[in-house]
């Protein structure tokens, strides 16, 4: 592995989710296609790309502040998610699942801020 960021599991689970949110997209309706679609998959790239911007060897502030950025992200996902779930544009099952993922990032970049404040 040549890159720091290939050692941070939250960055391959963020870089999975990225992958799981373009399949789902690809089931949407057209209605739904042009805008939400297009806004999910940003934010769920946006999540891996802070994380590899950030661990570019910066000090942990400035680490800190990128995985603060892949957060929000992240966050900006799951509310996608609920849009998505309203407009009857995802299966339960997809949701639960994307959640979940969701969830799990979100514990982890909270965990890896911690560990950069120390």
């Amino acid at each position: 592995m040549s890159f720091k960021l290939e050692k941070l599991v939250v960055w391959q689970k963020a870089v999975d989710l990225a992958a799981d949110v373009n399949d789902l997209t690809k089931t949407f309706s057209k209605d739904g296609l042009f805008i939400l679609s297009a806004q999910i998959k940003r934010a769920a790239d946006s999540v891996s790309l802070n994380i590899a911007e950030g661990s570019t060897g910066q000090s942990n502030a400035e680490f800190n502040k990128f995985l603060g950025y892949a957060l929000r992200s992240n966050i900006e996902v799951a509310g996608c998610l609920f849009i998505a779930q309203r407009r009857d544009l995802i299966k339960p099952d997809n949701f639960t699942k994307l959640y979940k993922q969701c969830e799990e990032i979100l514990a982890m970049l909270n965990s890896l801020r911690k560990t950069l404040k120390q």
